[in-house]
């Protein structure tokens, strides 16, 4: 059914909370932002790296994130033959709240990473597997849609990453604090800040403040902003062919040479070589094989032409 529907490597849905995902071939690692979202596997694998950690999850797993964070993707397993095929999932607080009031309390760990992998199970995959089956009935999806997302949400919410769903729907607890800390820390990007104004942004103590952000997002409140400076940085050379080191000051940079640096230390290239390498792949993936190379071959033909000789078979 998945493939049925598809329609590129994602595929939003009449369905608001849920997109299919897919993909023909594994990936390089792909740099974004987490939403509080999760991925059920059906076919092949993928990975996430955050700063040193990195999950791994495959068919019959699914990944969980609580939190907004930097991170890296990529699809590690996929082909023509078996592509990778997944659900993706988005959480609504608000109705995760509403579930959360009519089910047992229970006592969650204090310190909680905001990303996390677990197994499925057979409840687990039926409940998506009716949430799938509405894309063939569009007249029932108004109706049946919110009843089957708050199956979809006990059955997580009553899973191993129960603690996490629970974070999201506490308003006023740590992890609530902790990604409003976030927020703030994304809508300022080039001011700087103390850890001593977020932690009193939050209301905790500076040595709780960084405790409950570094185990939320396995970095400190200053790695964590230099990475999104990072990767807002990359967006925006990839949006527009743009000068770096104005890219580089409009992210909070007052150095272009220690931009260039740590840019290269996290993508692995200087920003302009990385941005012109994304470029070229995602060209490459638009323009069907056969084009690309006679793309290939007109500077040769020009070449030639204006040499006046003849091109080698």
């Amino acid at each position: 059914m998945i493939e049925r529907h598809s329609r590129g490597d994602r595929t939003t849905t009449a369905i608001p909370c849920m997109s299919l995902l897919t993909a023909e071939r594994a990936t390089e690692p792909t740099a974004g932002m987490t939403e509080l979202v999760m991925c059920l596997v059906l076919q092949g694998a993928k990975a996430v790296t955050c700063g040193e950690n990195e999950l791994h999850y495959s068919a019959g797993s699914y990944f969980i994130a609580s939190i907004e964070i930097p991170v890296f993707g990529r699809v590690s397993a996929a082909s023509h033959q078996k592509p990778f095929l997944g659900i993706g999932f988005n959480f609504d607080p608000r109705k995760i709240a509403e579930l959360v009031m009519d089910m047992p309390g229970v006592h969650d760990p204090e310190y909680l990473c905001g990303l996390g992998v677990s197994q499925s199970d057979p409840q687990l995959e039926e409940a998506f597997l009716r949430m799938v089956r509405l894309l063939d009935r569009t007249a029932e999806i108004p109706i049946m849609a919110p009843m089957v997302e708050r199956g979809i949400l006990f059955r997580l919410l009553q899973g191993p990453q129960g603690a996490k769903l629970r974070q999201i729907a506490q308003v006023d607890g740590r992890h609530s604090q902790v990604r409003r800390a976030l927020a703030w820390i994304r809508d300022n990007l080039t001011e700087p800040f103390r850890v001593e104004d977020l932690a009193r942004m939050t209301g905790m103590s500076v040595s709780v403040f960084h405790r409950h952000f570094k185990a939320a997002t396995t970095m400190t409140p200053i790695q964590y902003q230099k990475r999104f400076r990072l990767h807002e940085a990359r967006r925006q050379l990839l949006g527009a062919s743009g000068d770096a080191t104005r890219v580089a000051f409009s992210v909070g940079y007052e150095s272009a040479s220690q931009f260039s640096r740590e840019y290269a230390r996290l993508f692995g290239l200087p920003p302009a070589r990385d941005a012109a390498r994304l470029r070229a792949e995602a060209v490459a993936q638009l323009v069907p094989e056969g084009i690309q190379g006679q793309l290939a071959q007109r500077p040769l033909q020009r070449a030639a032409v204006e040499a006046d000789a003849p091109l080698d078979k």
